[in-house]
């Protein structure tokens, strides 16, 4: 299975991004094999509106069945929703993309039923 992480870096040493839509990258991680590939997030980091939109489906597109974020918009989740991308918060004491991980891998992060945020345009 393949899982997203929002972060500020390229690599699980990063700190984590507790944002979704405007996140600086996304680390998205192979659970069998271990291994993991950063894609950045510039085209959406700066727009006015739609980031979680458009966000959310670039990272449908690169097959991850589950994303670990700070925080999710309703069009996002929306998005994430519909491609059966399952949505799991990172807690504020998590700093690094690697512990973020670690926490999904031992049960310890809750997965959201709805967005956590309020859209920018509400």
């Amino acid at each position: 299975m393949k899982i997203a992480i929002t972060s500020y870096g390229k690599d699980l040493s990063s700190k984590v991004d507790r944002s979704f839509g405007r996140a600086k990258w996304f680390i998205v991680v192979d659970t069998e094999s271990g291994i993991f590939e950063a894609h950045d997030n510039k085209q959406n980091v700066s727009l006015p509106q739609g980031a979680g939109i458009q966000a959310g489906q670039n990272v449908a597109n690169l097959g991850v069945g589950v994303i670990l974020t700070g925080n999710i918009g309703p069009n996002a989740y929306r998005t994430l929703s519909a491609a059966s991308v399952k949505i799991f918060l990172i807690e504020k004491g998590i700093e690094t993309a690697q512990d973020a991980l670690s926490e999904w891998k031992a049960g310890r992060l809750k997965e959201v039923a709805e967005a956590t945020i309020e859209g920018h345009w509400v």
